[in-house]
């Protein structure tokens, strides 16, 4: 019996599109950028910063260098949180109504620099006070020095949380997370968002829809 669901945030709660922080750093003179980060490829940059192993203002640095541009920090920032669009609001509501019968948690590899831009959006645009108030537990990767894929994030969740394995569902936009979760004995929604998957797919009256 799922008693728990675990839901990722970008792509999966949150819209965001890499190509547009692509062409952004594109426009500022970093022509490769696409090949530094992407959903399938991340440089180790990017993944120090994730797993908040680097300071943004280290990471401002290192673009700079990167780059050989002398790129402003607000240049830097606007084209990294380019990646952020919006928090469809059927999908907040959706939330809200599968936490009446679910336990419901984030488990996100995010960053500090777009964790101050999603959560003020948050408030700002849907009076919603931060994600750590729609779920019992939210696990930020640039908190915990973790990441996804990496197995230690999962099993710290599973311990965090008090969560049962077989009693959990992970609903995740990246196939090769939902494997390792897999493999943990964790029950796995893979969403295909480039095909136009949604959530909303998988629940009917905040309940579950295993197809």
């Amino acid at each position: 019996m799922i008693k728990n669901i675990i839901f990722d945030l970008g792509g999966v709660v949150l819209n965001i599109d890499f190509q547009r922080s692509a062409d952004a750093f594109k426009e500022l003179g970093i022509s490769n950028f696409d090949k530094l980060y992407s959903r399938a490829v991340q440089n180790s940059l990017f993944e120090n910063l994730e797993m908040g192993l680097i300071s943004a203002d280290k990471f401002r640095n290192q673009i700079r260098l990167l780059s050989n541009l002398n790129l402003s920090d607000q240049e830097i920032d606007d084209a990294w949180n380019a990646i952020i669009l919006d928090f469809p609001e059927e999908r907040l509501n959706l939330i809200c109504q599968v936490s009446k019968i679910y336990s419901c948690y984030l488990l996100s590899n995010t960053n500090k620099i777009h964790y101050d831009i999603y959560q003020a959006d948050l408030i700002n645009h849907h009076n919603i006070n931060g994600l750590e108030s729609m779920f019992v537990k939210t696990w930020f990767s640039h908190d915990l020095k973790m990441r996804k894929p990496n197995k230690n994030i999962f099993e710290y969740a599973l311990a965090d949380g008090d969560l049962k394995p077989e009693e959990t569902i992970f609903i995740d936009d990246s196939i090769q997370n939902i494997k390792v979760a897999e493999k943990l004995g964790i029950k796995t929604i893979f969403l295909d968002v480039e095909n136009g998957d949604d959530i909303s797919n998988y629940f009917s009256e905040g309940k579950l829809i295993m197809k």
